[in-house]
């Protein structure tokens, strides 16, 4: 094994270090820096450079306690190889608790790479990709549902890469979406550029939602261990994991009349002719009820319970008769946990 090597942005980050960087990506109008936090463990032994990014939508607050969490946890000592955290990839956003970096309304997550002569959000992610990305060998990508929604804990990948599929299934999660990343993603630029990249979405915007946490930390530990940065760690494979891919049915059903949404559902897996919700309007004179047109898994579902015509409810993915089995068998047996699915 070769020795191991020093991290370098603007400076190093020798083996057996660990540095707490703020790094500038841009100014704000009075000229002060914009900067975003980075800690960067480098292991005392050779190995892969992991990148752990949260925040790039500045309402997203479950992966910033997580990549807080992974950055206390490791000590070079421990680490065959070297572990980037950065723990709020969009500080404009993340200061006013919005989605998208303020006044532009630019989406930072639709920006990468970025280019150096390119708009604010273009430079920003520009500075972050070729700074902290760049250098690496893979990486795990943050978020969680956009507000007055939430999501069910779950990785996205695009598993028609070998290279991918070995680090979706390393995290753990049951349940994984299979897919291209949009355009100007993080994790479409790095996956794209030979950096296998996971999105993990978990939970609700603008809160910290501890059993999501643990689990996402939990997913961390897994994908360090399968990749030997933890020699004797354990990778977690979890009792059954699903892939939705393109040949999988789902759909977001939506809203067709205005008024309050009161969901009927008691837990993510839901099956064919059940009642997902109630739409009623103020007089309580006019009742529309949806219901669940295949069995399957509430990926994300609406909280702010009121809606009109077209608004989305929940985004449903269909599942096979043997996963409904080893998932009704969890909830039989107390081992399915409803507060880190939704």
């Amino acid at each position: 094994m070769s020795a191991p090597t020093a991290f370098r942005y603007d400076a190093e980050v020798d083996p057996g270090e660990v540095r707490h960087i703020r790094y500038e990506i841009s100014e704000t109008y009075m000229g002060d820096p914009v900067e975003i936090p980075v800690t960067v463990i480098n292991g005392e032994h050779d190995g892969p450079t992991v990148f752990c990014t949260a925040a790039i939508h500045g309402d997203e607050l479950n992966g910033v306690k997580v990549v807080q969490e992974v950055a206390a946890r490791y000590s070079p000592e421990r680490l065959h190889g070297t572990l980037v955290c950065l723990h709020v990839c969009n500080p404009p956003g993340y200061l006013a608790q919005q989605r998208y970096i303020p006044i532009y309304d630019l989406d930072l997550n639709r920006s990468f790479p970025g280019k150096p002569n390119a708009n604010a959000a273009g430079r920003m992610a520009h500075a972050i990709y070729k700074t902290f990305i760049e250098p690496c060998d893979l990486g795990v990508d943050f978020h969680t549902s956009t507000r007055n929604r939430t999501t069910m804990y779950h990785v996205r990948a695009a598993m028609e890469r070998p290279e991918v599929v070995r680090l979706a299934r390393a995290f753990g999660s049951n349940l994984i979406l299979s897919g291209d990343a949009d355009s100007g993603s993080l994790r479409g630029a790095a996956t794209g550029d030979g950096i296998p990249t996971i999105t993990v979405e978990m939970g609700k915007a603008h809160r910290f939602q501890p059993a999501l946490i643990e689990r996402a930390i939990e997913g961390v530990d897994s994908v360090l261990a399968e990749y030997g940065l933890l020699p004797t760690g354990a990778v977690n494979w979890p009792g059954w994991t699903k892939v939705i891919d393109a040949n999988t049915d789902k759909t977001w059903l939506r809203a067709d009349t205005g008024g309050l949404v009161e969901m009927q559902y008691d837990q993510p897996l839901v099956h064919r002719g059940e009642t997902i919700c109630t739409i009623t309007d103020h007089f309580k004179k006019r009742e529309k009820v949806v219901t669940v047109p295949f069995t399957g898994l509430l990926v994300g579902v609406l909280q702010n319970p009121v809606a009109a015509p077209g608004h989305p409810l929940c985004h449903l993915v269909s599942v096979d008769d043997a996963t409904v089995a080893e998932i009704e068998r969890e909830i039989e047996t107390g081992e399915f946990s409803e507060q880190a699915w939704v």
